[in-house]
């Protein structure tokens, strides 16, 4: 993000963003966001017209994160087998944070999905986008499309069981189910 101090839109994108993920979205009313961000009210109305224009500009900006962590995770990586294998080490780094509380587009949408279809669009546009993601990189690493979406099955139920257990546990466990199912269809 931009320097959040100077700029009061990015202020209040990073007030929500802490917020929603802490307490979830319903929890949350757009005046004790505008109270985290330091903005009058007039001002975070006229950067997000109403509360749903300012869960999408949230996602937006984890979806940034995420792609960014995982392409600094990949980019230390030197092989495509580690750098499908990579994205663990990212989710590792991830549930071992104070403030980890699960994936931000899961919990959004179990709470507003039903209600948004513009959320639960974001929210399933994030998620087939990094499934893509690791079919590029599962091809590359000598498997096929099939196996990547596998993996982002892997990814997904360990971001939720780190969530419940509180534990960096199940990135590791996947990474290791993910690696036996590489070797499997390399070696098949």
């Amino acid at each position: 993000m931009t320097d959040a101090a100077a700029d009061p839109r990015a202020r209040v994108l990073e007030a929500a963003d802490a917020l929603f993920y802490a307490r979830g979205v319903a929890a949350v009313g757009m005046d004790e966001v505008r109270g985290a961000a330091g903005v009058s009210l007039k001002r975070l109305y006229q950067e997000f017209p109403g509360k749903e224009q300012l869960v999408l500009a949230v996602l937006d900006a984890r979806h940034a994160f995420w792609e960014e962590g995982v392409a600094r995770a990949a980019a230390r990586a030197t092989t495509p087998r580690e750098r499908l294998l990579s994205v663990f080490d990212f989710l590792e780094d991830w549930f071992a944070g104070d403030d980890f509380r699960g994936c931000g587009f899961i919990n959004t949408f179990g709470e507003m999905g039903a209600q948004s279809p513009a959320v639960a669009e974001a929210a399933r546009a994030h998620k087939l986008a990094f499934r893509a993601y690791l079919q590029d990189l599962t091809v590359e690493a000598g498997g096929d499309a099939r196996l990547g979406a596998q993996i982002a099955l892997l990814v997904e139920g360990a971001q939720t069981t780190a969530a419940f257990t509180g534990t960096t546990e199940p990135a590791a466990e996947a990474r290791d189910a993910a690696t036996t199912l590489l070797d499997a269809a390399v070696r098949g």
